[in-house]
């Protein structure tokens, strides 16, 4: 174990906190079990990795990073075992993980980023390095070509930036070190439409045309775009604001602009095909809650208290879920308009799932087997149980006998999974259910799935199906640290 700063190896790693070692070795240091994890994934990018065996707090991360030199060992990298005072040194954590690798530069030039269906995010003068890493790891998730960083924008490489991409540093072609205006003059001459962010935009981003090769244009996060690199731009586009918010942070409206160009290259479902395929929902417990009330009107003398109280059940019943299909109009009109406005707290998702089970209980007279730990998420309680109501009825519906199992799982990103025994779904028809369906197909709510995974997408979770015998929907959240 190397426990001297001074050491020749944990010196030559150190240098490259500074730009111009990091420039004269063409090498960077790496943090954490994730993205070490992520580089280790890219044949050749790690020379070596250091680690230090400190207890975790929770225990959770020693098991990821025993994969990660387990990664390590089996890619022919070297490790080498620090004390915890040289890892403080080479980090610039206040809490180092315990591992750090060096790992080779991963731009390329700008002539290898070949265009094809997808949005290429272009950086200039982003100076924030914590904006400019979750820029290029929305363009990861979102699937974009590539990320440019122009010659006036933060270094891609600088620690923090580093950090910031979780990863996704090694899964984006990344081009740096040109100039914005060659950069756009050499995307355009290979056929890409190029487009400029800007808070007062001309377009709209849900009406601009966001599919084909295209490059958007994400500018400083104080002064945006220089007004001559703004006016090379075929068009510019906004993110609509319609709160009081005065604007979006960059990182957050160059988030909206990638994923709305991966919706619109996936051909994502239009309001008007969410409006269709609720039509029926809302028509069922509307002709029932006027049977019931015609009922009660016409024969309430012939009625004993029993069979009034059962078609007062029926009401509430059927008020109820008519509440929850506009309430998912609603949500859908947001999530589709960008407006939708979210009021995230720390919230008990076990508490939130037995609540649940006992309201299902009471509409459906299904019983929910709810279990697991106690885990606490940053989250809409309201739009919680929007998601977890549109889980529970697929999983009803698709879902072929006993009981619905409710499990709570809790960690770095607590788990909600809603399942059934048996299914005839295969992996293809349960994704399916995350889109619009039309009128009469069968399987409960046409939209209810769809409208959960655009909130929990929103909250920054995830809303997957499983259907391996069984049917099951795992909901990801982000903990409330």
């Amino acid at each position: 174990m190397i426990t001297s700063i001074h050491n020749k190896r944990v010196s030559s790693a150190a240098r490259l906190k500074k730009r111009a070692m990091r420039e004269k070795d063409r090498r960077f240091l790496v943090e954490g079990a994730q993205a070490v994890s992520e580089a280790l994934a890219t044949p050749g990018a790690v020379v070596e990795l250091f680690h230090t065996l400190t207890e975790p707090n929770d225990g959770s991360s020693h098991v990821r990073s025993a994969d990660v030199m387990e990664a390590a060992t089996r890619a022919g990298v070297e490790i080498v075992s620090v004390s915890p005072e040289v890892m403080a040194h080479l980090t610039s954590t206040v809490t180092p993980q315990g591992l750090v690798a060096v790992a080779t530069f991963v731009d390329v030039p700008l002539e290898l980023v070949i265009p094809s269906e997808g949005c290429i995010a272009v950086l200039v003068e982003v100076r924030d390095p914590g904006n400019a890493g979750t820029i290029l790891r929305s363009a990861d998730a979102a699937g974009a070509e590539a990320a440019v960083f122009t010659r006036s924008s933060v270094d891609v490489y600088n620690s923090k930036t580093v950090r910031a991409t979780a990863g996704s540093l090694f899964h984006v072609p990344v081009v740096r070190e040109i100039e914005a205006a060659e950069a756009v003059d050499r995307l355009r001459g290979v056929g890409v439409r190029i487009l400029a962010a800007s808070a007062d935009g001309r377009t709209s981003v849900y009406e601009a045309d966001l599919k084909g090769s295209v490059a958007v244009m994400f500018g400083n996060e104080a002064k945006g775009l220089p007004p001559e690199i703004e006016s090379l731009a075929d068009d510019t586009i906004r993110v609509p604001i319609a709160g009081a918010a005065e604007s979006l942070n960059l990182a957050a409206a160059a988030s909206v602009i990638l994923f709305e160009s991966a919706r619109q290259r996936q051909g994502g479902a239009s309001l008007a095909d969410v409006v269709a395929g609720a039509a029926h929902d809302i028509r069922s417990p509307i002709t029932a809650l006027r049977g019931f009330a015609g009922t009660l009107l016409t024969h309430w003398d012939r009625l004993d208290d029993s069979q009034r109280h059962t078609i007062l059940e029926g009401l509430a019943t059927d008020a109820a879920r008519m509440e929850v299909i506009v309430s998912q109009l609603v949500d859908a009109a947001r999530l589709r308009s960008g407006s939708l406005r979210l009021d995230p707290i720390p919230t008990d998702l076990l508490e939130a799932a037995r609540s649940l089970g006992r309201e299902w209980s009471g509409w459906s007279g299904f019983d929910l087997d709810v279990m697991g730990e106690t885990a606490t998420a940053l989250v809409d309680p309201a739009k919680l149980r929007s998601i977890l109501l549109a889980m529970v009825e697929s999983a009803q519906w698709w879902g072929e006998e006993g009981p619905i199992r409710i499990e709570v799982k809790p960690g770095a990103a607590p788990t909600v999974r809603v399942s059934r025994a048996g299914t005839e779904l295969d992996a293809a028809g349960a994704d399916a259910l995350f889109h619009p369906r039309p009128p009469g197909s069968k399987g409960g709510s046409k939209v209810g799935l769809y409208v959960a995974k655009g909130l929990a997408e929103a909250h920054g979770g995830a809303l997957e199906a499983e259907s391996q015998g069984d049917i099951a929907f795992s909901l990801t959240l982000p903990a409330a640290d």
